[in-house]
């Protein structure tokens, strides 16, 4: 004969619910096996939060900084590939580059030629028939790669040859340039004797620095960049 067994449900959980009645939190080891269980999995749970609260947080930031680095480094990643498919093109493109500046370095003389440039200079306007009324060499400026050399100027004569003078100045085989340029009409009694026109101006020339000078540069550049640490 089969037998059935009935399963009182409100017992089940009265029993259940008695056996977290009355604990005593400073005896945890006489509590019943429901709670004892209860207990552990909550402090898994507390640990398992805790450990992912302290660590895995900060490595999930730094996963979520590394992906916001992607797209730019796809980008400079790109940017060296087609570099480096185009490398013997600007290695044409550099050797280019290093030859003009070879060429406009022969075009800066050395200290030692500055005294034959300015003869060079005052030459072309006594070639055009110009009178010096002055011609004052200026402090030399050291700049990062050259040195630059003011030379105030002052002539006077008729008005083509002062034109011709400057186009000469611009044609000479050193880089010479002229800056504030003023030409002033003669007044009314020079008018009456030559009719010149006087003309004012600042003519610079460049020269490259010598070993002496570019290693003083180079010590007050490392000097000034180890003030500003």
């Amino acid at each position: 004969m089969a037998t059935s067994t009935k399963i009182d449900l409100n017992a089940w959980f009265a029993e259940l619910q008695a056996q977290f009645q009355g604990l005593n939190p400073k005896e945890p080891g006489q509590w019943p096996l429901l709670p004892k269980i209860a207990s552990g999995v909550f402090v898994m749970l507390a640990v398992i939060g805790a450990g992912y609260a302290f660590l895995l947080s900060d490595v999930e930031s730094a996963l979520d900084a590394e992906k916001a680095r992607e797209p730019q480094l796809r980008q400079d990643y790109q940017a060296k590939l087609a570099q480096a498919v185009n490398l013997p093109e600007l290695r044409k493109q550099k050797s280019q580059v290093e030859e003009y500046v070879t060429q406009l370095e022969k075009q800066l003389p050395g200290k030692a030629e500055i005294d034959s440039l300015l003869s060079d200079i005052s030459s072309a306007g006594v070639g055009r028939g110009l009178q010096f009324e002055l011609f004052r060499p200026g402090q030399v400026l050291i700049k990062d790669y050259y040195a630059e050399l003011p030379i105030a100027v002052k002539v006077s004569g008729r008005y083509h040859d002062i034109g011709a003078f400057a186009a000469d100045v611009s044609n000479l085989s050193r880089i010479v340039t002229l800056h504030n340029l003023v030409v002033v009409a003669p007044t009314a009694t020079a008018r009456d004797a030559n009719g010149a026109l006087t003309m004012e101006a600042t003519a610079r020339t460049y020269r490259y620095l010598d070993s002496a000078e570019v290693a003083e540069q180079r010590k007050a550049a490392a000097k000034a960049a180890g003030g500003k640490k």
